[in-house]
């Protein structure tokens, strides 16, 4: 993260000149300088405003630090505001205000235009695993907390996929579009020589992040190994569905044994009396005409 002068006035004067100077101090400090010289007036008054959305609001006043800046900022005598923790929302136009009473001009300010710029973060970044030789594929990668908005690249193997595969021996074969402002690499049909480590790089002015390589494996189709396959699944439901319906009883055999026996029905008329012989009949009775 930097602070970068865009637009710097520097009114000079007689007795007072106010310099205009933006010094980096780490990673999240800023400075923003506001000189005094020639000044023959003791304990001169100082203001910082911040102008934001062409709205001022005080920074620096009474010599209190107020606004969004409160407890992140402080002034170095004699008018320097320096700035810790910056975000973005610390973009802004800055005005240093100087009165000096004593003075012949009693009155001067410069202004400064601040950008905040913030190195991008790791981007989300996915890759399929696996496709179909001939298919059709798409790598996305996504970051949003850098600024300026990130542009991306896209790498195979370690080695940068160009914008236009024609420009490239190594790429003039894949058939692909990149798309460096939304980080999308399409593929309208992979190849075999498509199978590739990749992994994307986000980057603005402020510096670059990159996510961590996946694979991507391109397969040839097998139609023979997919019928089998088809055919295995097959068999292997009617075998189950033949064994749940044996289970179930649906296959057996209706046999008669002794308990199920049904004795003939009587003729009318006639009874039937038991021998004392096992298995000799005779009548009760005669048929009667």
């Amino acid at each position: 993260m930097y602070g970068q002068t865009e637009h710097c006035i520097d009114s000079k004067m007689a007795l007072t000149r106010l310099a205009c100077i933006l010094v980096l101090l780490s990673t999240h400090s800023i400075e923003l300088s506001c000189l005094i010289e020639s000044i023959s007036t003791k304990n001169p008054r100082i203001e910082w405003k911040k102008i934001k959305d062409g709205e001022p609001s005080y920074v620096y006043f009474e010599k209190k630090i107020s606004g969004d800046l409160e407890g992140r900022a402080m002034i170095r005598e004699p008018a320097t505001l320096v700035i810790t923790n910056a975000t973005r929302s610390d973009s802004a136009s800055y005005r240093c205000e100087v009165s000096a009473q004593t003075d012949l001009k009693s009155f001067d300010e410069i202004l400064i235009n601040l950008v905040v710029r913030v190195k991008p973060v790791v981007p989300k970044c996915a890759v399929p695993k696996s496709v179909p030789v001939g298919t059709a594929a798409e790598l996305r990668c996504v970051e949003d907390q850098g600024f300026p908005k990130s542009q991306y690249q896209w790498f195979r193997n370690k080695e940068e996929i160009p914008d236009d595969p024609k420009t490239s021996p190594k790429f003039i074969n894949s058939s692909y579009t990149l798309n460096a402002e939304t980080g999308t690499l399409k593929f309208s049909a992979v190849r075999m020589n498509d199978s590739a480590e990749y992994f994307c790089r986000a980057k603005n002015d402020a510096g670059h992040s990159e996510c961590g390589p996946q694979t991507m494996e391109i397969y040839d189709i097998n139609i023979a190994r997919i019928i089998l396959g088809v055919l295995v699944v097959v068999l292997l439901c009617i075998t189950v569905g033949l064994c749940f319906a044996y289970k179930r009883g649906y296959f057996a055999s209706q046999k008669q044994t002794g308990n199920n026996y049904k004795a003939p029905a009587k003729g009318e008329g006639v009874d039937y009396v038991r021998a004392e012989d096992e298995g000799d009949f005779r009548h009760k009775s005669s048929f009667v005409i």
